[in-house]
């Protein structure tokens, strides 16, 4: 009989050393092949940073990786570059008016400040950009969830016009269709304020996003400007069903780019 209480006493303390592990893991462990088999999630993180903000770098490399590590799956990352830090020494290359009002939109929708690095995860809950632990554990929770609408994207270009057909599946009520004209890399070397000196790398540079008005349709056409030197290896376009009133994301896309979308 000792053997086998020999036994059961290591099989015992075993269990004991695996969850006290368990419970006392890092943050920083949170698994990074986001989801749950089966889930037909998705997460999109809307990232406002800029350039002259020293502390916006650590959250621009936080989700190039994530965007880097997620080929496969539905986690779309769109960085956008605000104009408030512009007068503070140093104007960002990539700076817009329209991403400040759309950050300012989410301060009234979510209740919370204007900050950088802010990032949005899918219009309802926002985060520290550079929080990896708390931003991988949204991430997971999303990817986890069932979606009732999905939308389809495809993409072409044609003498300077971008057409991004869209279809949708579901109900999705009162939402309004955004689309993302996305450069994925660039380098900046930044002359003065708080980088100064600093050469920056920036991904999923959100250029221009267009508000298309569904009316009740599901399916339809958008015909919109593409940028110069657009192309299908540089560029992407991503979509998404946003709610008017509440800010909610409810479906999420990368286009499908033809052969026809050659470098302008």
């Amino acid at each position: 009989m000792k053997p086998f209480k020999l036994i059961f006493v290591c099989a015992g303390v075993g269990l004991m050393l695996f969850i006290v592990a368990f419970v006392n893991r890092p943050a920083a462990t949170i698994k990074k092949n986001h989801g749950v088999a089966g889930a037909r999630g998705f997460a999109l993180l809307e990232l406002f940073t800029s350039e002259g903000c020293s502390s916006c770098t650590a959250a621009d490399d936080l989700l190039a990786q994530i965007q880097k590590e997620s080929p496969n799956e539905p986690v779309y990352v769109l960085a956008y570059h605000v104009d408030y830090w512009d007068r503070l020494g140093w104007k960002d290359t990539f700076s817009d008016s329209d991403f400040t009002k759309r950050q300012y939109a989410y301060s009234n929708w979510l209740g919370a400040q204007v900050y950088t690095p802010q990032v949005v995860i899918n219009g309802k809950t926002e985060c520290v950009g550079s929080d990896e632990a708390v931003l991988r554990k949204r991430i997971n929770y999303e990817l986890a969830l069932a979606p009732v609408e999905v939308i389809d994207l495809k993409a072409s270009l044609k003498n300077g016009s971008l057409s991004v057909s869209y279809q949708i599946t579901g109900k999705p009520g009162d939402v309004q269709l955004q689309i993302a004209i996305v450069q994925k890399n660039a380098i900046s070397k930044v002359a003065r304020g708080e980088n100064s000196g600093r050469t920056l790398s920036h991904a999923q540079i959100v250029r221009k996003i267009y508000p298309v008005s569904l009316k009740e349709r599901l399916s339809g056409t958008a015909v919109l400007k593409a940028p110069q030197r657009f192309n299908a290896q540089d560029w992407e376009v991503i979509g998404f069903l946003q709610n008017t009133k509440m800010g909610k994301i409810i479906a999420a896309a990368k286009a499908g780019l033809s052969n026809a979308a050659t470098t302008l």
